[in-house]
């Protein structure tokens, strides 16, 4: 029982590192850019996803087992927000399909801490999916000029002393 939620929160914590990495990622190259709202859109949700991270761990470690922190995947390098949008939103909806699967498989081995440990998470990842879906409506309706004020915003607050992110 436990080894097999120790093995599938395991697997969560390598998706969050995934995560937080890609997230890092498109966060430094969205703030190169002057996307101020985008850079600061993944940078929330990496650390929302550290936070993932540390609920996880701290299951397994009651579970008495091992932490593995290997992230899943290596980072893709993307250099256009589109993709990036795309690619954040493609992390999310597999993210929340398997931790309903793995909610489910939880509750068949009787640990319902880590079946409702799994059943939040959703919840946060389902809420992600949805400001990368509503920044991709965004860029659809807007065009160029969504990134393009963006960049002036932040020119704008440069020019007026203010600081930025």
């Amino acid at each position: 029982m436990k080894e097999k939620s120790i093995e599938l929160l395991n697997r969560a914590v390598a998706d969050e590192l995934t995560a937080v990495h890609q997230y890092m990622y498109f966060h430094f190259h969205c703030d190169d850019q002057g996307y101020d709202l985008l850079a600061s859109l993944f940078r929330r949700t990496a650390i929302e996803e550290m936070m993932h991270i540390e609920k996880l761990a701290e299951r397994i470690l009651f579970l008495k087992g091992e932490v593995e922190m290997k992230a899943s995947k290596d980072v893709t390098k993307i250099h256009d927000v589109k993709n990036m949008l795309e690619m954040a939103a493609e992390l999310e909806t597999s993210s929340a399909n398997d931790y309903n699967n793995w909610a489910n498989e939880c509750s068949k081995n009787a640990d319902s801490v880590s079946k409702t440990l799994f059943e939040q998470l959703v919840q946060d990842e389902e809420r992600h999916f949805d400001q990368f879906d509503t920044e991709m409506d965004n860029m659809k309706k807007y065009g160029d000029n969504y990134l393009a004020l963006q960049s002036i915003e932040r020119s704008k607050n440069i020019a007026a002393g203010r600081q930025t992110e």
